[in-house]
């Protein structure tokens, strides 16, 4: 019985690592006013009438701290690379100049960057709730274990032991959301 308790905490220590993950590439997306393409990662554009990745089509590059250069390995892309960026809705407006596509990354308002923190705080949000899901699943487990004959001793310290890894997981959103606040803040 011992194993199968073992085995389901580590199960929840993989699934608080997935949404410490999840939360990670959520914060890469908020743009900070800096040029990064990462900004990119999750960009699908046509190529020949399949979605591809934007980083499967063309070379993509940082220039300066607020220019992204994008190179396309065939030419007839630049127009389906253009039309991505536009329809991705990301506020970016690409310049094309034939060969490559420049994207200048606008300056953020005080307002702007008040709004990217709101957004920073939802997506931590969204995942202290998926750690507190994994929690609850950990804590019912523990329960029903007790119930089948698992010691209540063990137990209890077994619950001590999620209690304290919660604890941490949440220590990892907050110093995250903190981290990328900073950077949002900082003009």
């Amino acid at each position: 019985m011992e194993h199968t308790v073992e085995e389901y905490m580590e199960l929840g220590k993989e699934f608080l690592n997935k949404s410490i993950d999840h939360l990670q590439h959520q914060l890469v997306k908020i743009r900070t006013g800096k040029a990064s393409t990462s900004l990119f990662d999750d960009l699908l554009v046509e190529y020949y009438g399949t979605p591809t990745p934007l980083s499967q089509v063309a070379n993509l590059t940082v220039s300066d701290s607020k220019t992204i250069i994008i190179q396309p390995w065939e030419k007839s892309m630049l127009a389906p690379i253009e039309h991505a960026i536009f329809s991705a809705n990301l506020g970016l407006t690409p310049q094309n100049d034939g060969e490559i596509i420049r994207i200048t990354i606008p300056a953020l308002t005080e307002d702007r960057r008040k709004s990217l923190v709101k957004q920073a705080k939802a997506e931590g949000e969204e995942a202290k709730i998926s750690i507190r899901n994994a929690r609850h699943k950990l804590m019912d487990f523990l329960k029903k274990e007790v119930k089948n004959g698992y010691p209540e001793d063990l137990a209890k310290r077994k619950e001590k032991e999620v209690e304290e890894l919660i604890k941490s997981y949440y220590d990892k959103v907050d110093h995250l959301l903190e981290v990328k606040e900073k950077e949002i803040m900082t003009v």
